[in-house]
């Protein structure tokens, strides 16, 4: 039947991703879930009432060389110096919650082991740590690394969305619009200019003379060549070095050095890159929920939702105690990194233009990039460290 036709598979692969960014961008419901969990949801089901197969090498082509791909695709802003430079005491925060969402991935994996998941239960524990510091590339890159099942990671997404979008909302409620630490309205540079994001929906105001990012055909061809470059640089060096490691890890490092030594090519092609970027993980989400049983990820979606809630409770506060307590920042600037590192850049770039913080939206920018450029190799390294709490 058409299960063993892969041109079947990767047509209804695509028009699913497609339909879960439609759905994020015209609809309340879809922004509300995000697109990464209506293509999964949308998948599940198709697998699970069988019109599109469990299994599939269709799923494995995307796991194997697609995901790789995405990851220089959002690290081509990732030049550290301009991180340094123009994030301010938002890096600092931004660097005290990772801290802090590490503490609370390693407390709440003591106290809820997820051993209903049996082996996946640390692999997700470090997944979802890797998203609450970077963003979905970063769990993805984690659980595409450990080989996760697909039941887990939608179970995963599921949950941890909700538990977000409420955090969100409580971030939100928490942020003065408009007031810096000591009252004085943070001022507006009068030269903005929008700048394209990583993200499906708007543009972003952001004040610095750069000129916006066009998608031409020529940016989409060097972004691929140069993202498929990467990748090749990765892989080959990490079988040199460490035969052991995730590749991604070293392509993360290589794509962090080349945007730092090259950033005016690679800013370039920055909208471009994040634009293909998002479709190979939108295909990753819509392989991740056909390779899942309906019934399985109902099941296992309630442990998750309590340990994702635990993590980001431990994460806030950890975050607050040692931000106010310790180095004195603005309680903005510590929501804001919050969002940086829970969201990802989009989330914190928009919450920074929704709150009137103009000053802050290009830092808050920097900061989720820097996320996404050390959350894969951070997680990772958490794997020994939780399987002995297991243990």
């Amino acid at each position: 039947g058409l299960h063993g036709d892969i041109n079947f598979v990767l047509t209804t692969l695509l028009i699913v991703s497609a339909s879960g960014i439609a759905m994020e961008q015209k609809t309340t419901f879809g922004k509300a879930l995000s697109a990464p969990l209506v293509t999964m949801l949308i998948s599940l089901v198709l697998a699970n009432v069988g019109i599109i197969p469990f299994k599939s090498p269709v799923y494995g082509l995307i796991n194997k060389y697609l995901v790789p791909l995405a990851v220089p695709l959002f690290l081509f802003d990732s030049d550290i110096r301009r991180v340094i430079r123009d994030a301010g005491s938002l890096l600092i925060a931004f660097i005290v919650g990772a801290v802090s969402t590490i503490i609370g991935t390693i407390a709440t994996f003591s106290l809820i082991p997820l051993t209903s998941l049996g082996e996946d239960g640390w692999k997700v524990a470090c997944a979802l740590n890797s998203r609450h510091i970077g963003g979905a590339i970063n769990f993805v890159a984690v659980a595409d690394t450990l080989n996760i099942d697909g039941s887990v990671v939608s179970a995963a997404i599921a949950a941890d969305n909700v538990v977000v979008a409420l955090y969100f909302a409580l971030l939100f409620y928490l942020a003065k619009a408009g007031e810096s630490e000591t009252g004085v309205k943070i001022s507006s540079s009068s030269k903005e200019e929008t700048l394209n994001l990583p993200s499906l929906g708007d543009d972003i105001v952001v004040e610095n003379g750069e000129t916006p990012n066009q998608i031409t055909t020529s940016s989409i061809a060097y972004s691929i060549a140069s993202a498929s470059c990467l990748v090749t640089i990765g892989e080959l060096l990490t079988r040199a070095i460490c035969p052991s490691l995730s590749s991604m890890v070293i392509t993360s490092i290589v794509t962090v050095l080349a945007a730092t030594i090259q950033p005016k090519w690679f800013r370039k092609l920055r909208s471009s890159g994040s634009a293909i970027g998002i479709l190979f993980l939108q295909m990753f989400f819509a392989a991740s929920g056909a390779s899942g049983s309906l019934l399985l990820v109902l099941r296992r979606a309630p442990s998750l939702v309590a340990f994702s809630m635990m993590q980001i409770a431990i994460h806030f506060v950890f975050l607050i105690g040692i931000g106010r307590g310790i180095f004195r920042l603005d309680p903005n600037e510590l929501y804001l990194a919050s969002n940086a590192n829970v969201g990802g850049p989009t989330t914190a770039a928009a919450m920074a233009q929704a709150k009137e913080w103009n000053r802050l939206t290009l830092p808050a920018l920097l900061v989720g990039v820097f996320g996404y450029a050390t959350a894969t190799a951070l997680s990772l390294s958490l794997g020994p460290l939780l399987t002995r709490i297991v243990a």
